[in-house]
This record gives structure tokens, C-alpha cells and sequence, in this order.
């Protein structure tokens, strides 16, 4: 035994076994982990690399007595031997003495530390690696601050408003009951077989936001039992929901963990990136502490609304959920630019004319639901909100999202930033991206106008007084950089031509990492990455004339002798409709054929010169998906003036073949003018 013990060989199979997916989605208990490999299975998970810790046993904290007297006190609840209770005690207090010098945080009782440490030190590890699992559990996993009580109620708001609305009229907070779950990884409140076989599932998940919705999943599974207490005390109240997860046994472990990624799908998941360093990495991020502990209720960010509302529904059915925008400024604001698929719901009728605003809600809801019967992609039984995004004209917006929330309407979210955020986000690319864009009429437009008239002038008098402009300086030498790394930049293209799909390994984006530029005396360069910039998203939404694309035989296109590679894809519009069609490449242009439904029948809807394509994007979250820009330079920028996007199911062979034919014309547009 001793021998295969000895031997690691099987740790690399262990390691690579957790690389997948874990199972508990698909309705399979194999994400359990037997006793033999919990130990070694937690430290992967945790990131823990064996290294020997020196424990001075120096027992002088300030607080010792109290911690001393917790540890006294929860070995003696244990039903183990006196003997082993001794070892459990020394073992407690050595470590969290030892941990409470290393952070300077004062121990204080019902913290979870206590609690945190059992389910580690009854894998029977030595002392050291008991420490450095307990580090990895509290450092990546235990949250901090308040904010994170804030977000589970919005959470608790959003899935079951009617439930978070009688805690509220209580005043009954999250701290209040749920404290304890938190702070102990729900270890406080669990038999140690149950909370071995949770954080079997959490580790596996990874995700320190799942502990969210398992307190979610438990207060939402016992909804009739905590409503059925509304003529109780408030005290009677809190112990009620506190002690709820004491009734969990080991069978109901693998349910209660789909649920909650059932819920973690469902969910809208912006407040992930915006608050996961200051609740889990000890970051100071007082602003997004702040914005989720003064929200009105779940807050969406521009970047998931748009990827949501305009993907083809097929690519995000996984996720569970789609967005219905409701678009809640004035009329002549909605007039001079709005989504397309949004629902207009004039927030100033709310005090102006009640009788009107009570129609256009019954008329909102109507059209919801026909669009969800319809399976648009206008349809999504989650709401979004959207103002203007100025806390001073958005008042009534914010009245509009209460009155919702009071009728215990579900899924009801509003938009960071309203419209001035989704019109930053899409830049240059917004009369593309919105119906009806107007910029003379646009707010946006009119305040940036205003804002560029007035750096003008400042600009102006301060060259007139011989101060040279600090951005002009700046340019300047940035250009002279670019200049002297032009052959860098040609081999790291080429490199990148060579292995398309390196873009797809997740790694942190650098400045480094934008190609796109224009070379002088050189057609535009392209370039192909992941879509998170705001010229990155919309296309052309102009209603097309169905005679003006020229009838083919797709066999004979097919058949040309200058066509490279042919590729089948859908081509997708901004108003959600797909189009089964082919994408053919040649060494000069790029063509899409549409299919019309008859036998060796298209319509040529694109014909492209690759050197009108300046750059190439694709969704992260959906590789599959690709857009094409077409454009020309304007100064050291692109102005991008169309754009198509498909689907296409060879994506990576497809984005390969066209970066290759790109940049063999950029050769030999190179080499027949190396003498200019």
C-alpha cells in the first residue's frame, strides 16, 4: 500500500480528469470524490503545492482565551474519542493562531474559522498542508464585506421578488441569517458528511460565486415555510432561515448543487467581473462596493445585454435565458436612436398620464409574451431596463423598475450606464448598430459634439500661446515606435496566420495584442480578435432590396477554378434573422452565397475584395460566430463603413484561409511598391 502510495503517476490523470466540466448539470453524482483522493483532489482544485510551514506554537494573542475557549467548545460537540478530541483541539488552535498572526486580522467568535478548519483537518493531512488548504479555502473562496449580503438579496429580488419583498418589510438583511453560511463555506450550519460532499462540488466548480446560489437554492426551496411565519417575531424569523441547511442530509447534496447551477445560469452574470476582485482578492474597489450596495435591483452591463440580444437564439439557448429591452426614455430621446428590437415604454406617462402608462405596461407584456410564443429573437422572459443613463433625467425610470418590483415581477433588471453607456459602446459603429440614429437629435451625439468643441478651443489657445499639445507629443512618438517595429509587427502576424486558433487560449489582453493598423503605401491591414471592443459589435441594418442581389447556380460557383475553399454558415442580421448560405474564398475576393430554397439556386449577397476587409472579429463566448468589416483608413484610424456576420461551423479553417490570402495580397501589394 505503502508503495502506491509512493507513487504519483496517477496525479497527472487525477489533474487532467478536472480539467472537464463537472457533471452535476447533467443529473451524474461521479463529481463525488471517494476518500482515497479527496485530499489530493482538493489541493489540485485549490492550487495547493506541498511546501513545509514552521508553526512556532507561540500561543499570545491578545484574544487567545477567547479562541482557546471557541475550540474548547466545538471539539466538545464532536462524538469523537477523548483522545482524538485532544489532537482535534491542538491541532485548531496551533493553526488558527498560526493564520491569525499571518493576516493581522483579530479572531473573533462565530467568524467561521473555527468552523472552516474542521473538514480540512479531518483529511488527516500533516499539519503544514492542513494550513495551506485552509489559506486557499478562505483566500479564494470566503467572501468580503457587505457588498456580498447586497448582492444576494438583488439575487434573492430578482428569482423571487415576492419572498425578498416580506424579508424586507421585516427587515430581515442576508447578515442576518446568513452570516454564518457564508463565512463558513455553510460548514457552521452542515453535518461534516454533508460539507465534505459539497465542497466536492463547489472545488470542482471553482466558481466563488456558486456559494450565492446555494444560499439561494435553500432560502427559495423553503418559501412556503419561511411565508407561513408572517405573524412571528423577527427573531423567531432569522433562527428559522439561519438553521435552515442544518436539515440537509448527504442525498440531497447532488440536488441541491444542480439547483444552484440552474439558478447560476439563469442569472445575468455582469455583477461577476465588476465585483469579484473586491469580494474575493482583498482589492479596494470602493465604487463597485458601493454601486451594488445602492442598486435598485440586479444591474446589467451594455457588453452582456448586446451579446445577448444580438446572437442567434440557437447559441444561447444553453445559457437559459434571453433579454426583453425596454427602453424607458422620452419619446423624442427613443426617437433619434434606439435598439431595434427594443420595447419603447415612455417612463414620463407614469406621472404625466396614468391611464396611458397602465396600457403601454399591458401592451409591453403583450408583446413579450407573443414575442416568447413566436420564439423571436426579440423574446426573453428577463427584463431589462434602460434609461438614459444621467441620474438626473432617470428618476422615472427608476420609479418605472419599483412599480415592476412592487407587482413581484420577476427577472427585472436595469442597464449600467443606460443609453449613454450602450452609445459608448458601440462608437463608431452606432449608426450601424441603432435604428433610427439621428445625431443631430441624439443627447449623446450633442453632448460629445460640445465636449470636442470646448478640448478645440482649449487646444487652440494653447498652441496660439506656444504650448505644444501633450497628445500631439505623445503621437509622435508612438508613431515613431510603430515605425522602427514595423517588421515585428509583419512576423507576429504572420505568426499568428500560421496558428489562427492560438486566440482561443484565455489569457489577459495586453496593448500589445491590438493589430489593425495601416502601414504607409500599404493596403489595411486586418486583424482577427476576440469581439469585446465597441466598434467591434452592429452591422448594417438598412432594409435590402431582394432584386438587386444577382441569381447563380451554386454548382458553378462552386466549380470556379479561382475559388480556394467554400464554406457552409449562416449569415446573420441585426434584426435576428439567419440565412442558410455558403461563404466561397478566392485569392482576391470573398463572396457569400445565400440559398433561396430552389435546387443549385443563390443570391450573391456579398462580393468583397479582401482588401476591403480591415478586420476580422469573433465572440469569445461563441467562436462560431464571425464578423467581417470592411472599410478604409482615415488618418491613424479605420473608419469601418459595412459589415457582415455569420455563423460558420469551421470558423478557425475559414478565418485561416482568408488571414493566409490577406496577407499574401499585402506581399504582393508590398513588393510591387518596395521602390516607393
Amino acid at each position: 500500500m505503502a508503495e502506491n502510495y509512493n507513487d504519483k503517476s496517477w496525479i497527472a490523470e487525477l489533474e487532467s480528469a478536472l480539467k472537464e466540466e463537472s457533471s452535476i448539470s447533467n443529473g451524474e453524482e461521479n463529481a463525488f470524490i471517494s476518500e482515497e483522493l479527496r485530499a489530493e483532489i482538493w489541493k489540485s482544485c485549490l492550487g495547493v503545492h506541498t511546501k513545509s510551514t514552521y508553526f512556532d506554537e507561540i500561543f499570545d494573542l491578545p484574544e487567545q482565551n477567547i479562541l482557546r475557549q471557541d475550540c474548547q467548545q466545538f471539539v466538545a460537540k464532536l462524538g469523537n474519542a477523548e483522545e482524538d478530541k485532544l489532537s482535534v483541539l491542538s491541532d485548531l488552535e496551533s493553526l488558527l493562531t498560526y493564520h491569525r498572526k499571518s493576516v493581522s486580522i483579530p479572531y473573533t467568535t462565530g467568524n467561521g474559522w473555527v468552523e472552516l478548519l474542521l473538514p480540512l483537518i479531518a483529511l488527516k493531512l500533516p499539519r503544514s498542508e492542513t494550513y495551506l488548504l485552509f489559506e486557499a479555502v478562505v483566500s479564494k473562496y470566503v467572501p468580503r464585506g457587505a457588498a456580498f449580503y447586497h448582492l444576494f438579496r438583488l439575487v434573492l429580488l430578482y428569482h423571487e421578488p415576492a419572498l425578498c419583498s416580506f424579508l424586507d418589510t421585516k427587515r430581515i438583511t442576508p447578515e442576518l441569517y446568513a452570516s454564518s453560511w457564508f463565512q463558513s463555506l455553510f460548514a457552521a450550519s452542515c453535518s461534516l458528511p454533508v460539507i465534505t460532499l459539497v465542497w466536492d462540488l463547489y472545488f470542482q466548480q471553482a466558481d466563488p460565486f456558486f456559494l450565492l446560489f446555494l444560499g439561494l437554492v435553500i432560502v427559495i426551496n423553503s418559501r412556503e415555510q419561511i411565508l407561513l411565519l408572517k405573524d412571528k417575531p423577527k427573531e423567531v424569523i432569522i433562527d428559522a432561515i439561519a438553521t435552515l441547511p442544518c436539515a440537509l442530509q448527504e442525498s440531497d447534496v447532488h440536488d441541491l448543487c444542480s439547483l444552484a447551477q440552474y439558478y447560476s445560469c439563469r442569472t445575468p452574470g455582469s455583477f461577476r467581473q465588476d465585483l469579484e476582485r473586491c469580494l474575493f482578492d482583498d482589492e479596494d474597489c470602493p465604487e463597485a462596493a458601493k454601486a451594488i450596495t445602492q442598486a435598485l435591483c440586479l444591474p446589467v452591463n451594455v457588453s452582456e445585454l448586446v451579446d445577448n440580444i444580438v446572437s442567434p437564439q440557437e447559441l444561447t439557448s444553453s445559457d437559459g435565458f434571453r433579454f426583453f429591452l425596454v427602453d424607458c426614455r422620452p419619446a423624442d430621446q427613443y426617437n433619434a436612436g434606439h435598439v431595434s428590437t427594443a420595447f419603447h415604454l415612455d417612463c414620463n406617462l407614469m406621472l404625466q398620464a396614468g391611464d396611458v402608462y397602465k396600457t403601454a405596461v399591458q401592451g409591453l407584456l403583450s408583446a413579450q409574451q407573443q414575442a416568447l410564443d413566436a420564439g423571436s429573437t426579440a423574446g426573453g422572459e428577463h427584463l431589462v431596463f434602460m434609461g438614459s443613463g444621467r441620474l438626473d433625467q432617470d428618476q422615472y425610470t427608476h420609479m418605472v423598475v419599483a412599480s415592476f418590483l412592487r407587482d413581484s415581477a420577476r427577472y427585472v433588471s436595469i442597464l449600467n450606464g443606460g443609453y449613454h453607456a450602450l452609445h459608448d459602446y458601440f462608437g463608431e459603429s452606432i449608426d450601424m448598430s441603432l435604428a433610427d440614429h439621428n445625431s443631430v437629435a441624439c443627447q449623446v451625439c450633442l453632448e460629445n459634439d460640445a465636449n470636442t468643441e470646448k478640448i478645440s478651443l482649449q487646444s487652440a489657445v494653447g498652441n496660439a500661446n506656444g504650448v505644444q499639445s501633450p497628445s500631439r507629443d505623445i503621437f509622435g512618438k508612438i508613431g515613431a515606435v510603430v515605425k522602427s517595429k514595423s517588421a515585428e509587427v509583419k512576423d507576429k502576424l504572420l505568426e499568428y496566420i500560421v496558428n489562427p486558433s492560438g486566440g482561443d487560449v484565455e489569457r489577459h489582453v495586453k496593448p500589445s495584442d491590438k493589430i489593425g493598423k495601416r502601414y504607409r503605401n500599404m493596403a489595411p491591414v486586418f486583424s482577427i480578435d476576440d469581439e469585446h471592443e465597441p466598434q467591434d459589435m452592429g452591422w448594417n441594418m438598412a432594409e435590402e432590396d431582394d432584386s438587386q442581389f444577382e441569381v447563380v447556380s451554386l454548382s458553378s460557383w462552386r466549380d470556379r477554378n479561382d475559388i480556394i475553399e467554400t464554406f457552409e454558415c449562416k449569415e446573420l442580421k441585426m434584426n435576428g434573422e439567419t440565412y442558410e448560405s455558403e461563404l466561397l474564398v478566392s485569392k482576391s475576393h470573398v463572396y457569400v452565397l445565400r440559398h433561396t430554397g430552389k435546387r443549385d439556386c443563390a443570391k450573391v449577397i456579398v462580393r468583397k475584395p479582401l482588401s476591403a476587409i480591415v478586420r476580422i472579429t469573433r465572440k469569445k463566448k461563441y467562436p462560431q460566430l464571425i464578423t467581417f468589416k470592411y472599410g478604409s483608413p482615415q488618418g491613424d484610424s479605420l473608419n469601418i463603413t459595412d459589415m457582415d456576420r455569420f455563423v460558420i461551423p469551421k470558423a478557425n479553417d475559414a478565418t485561416a484561409i482568408i488571414s493566409k490570402q490577406i496577407f499574401n495580397l499585402l506581399k504582393r501589394e508590398e513588393d510591387g511598391g518596395g521602390s516607393q
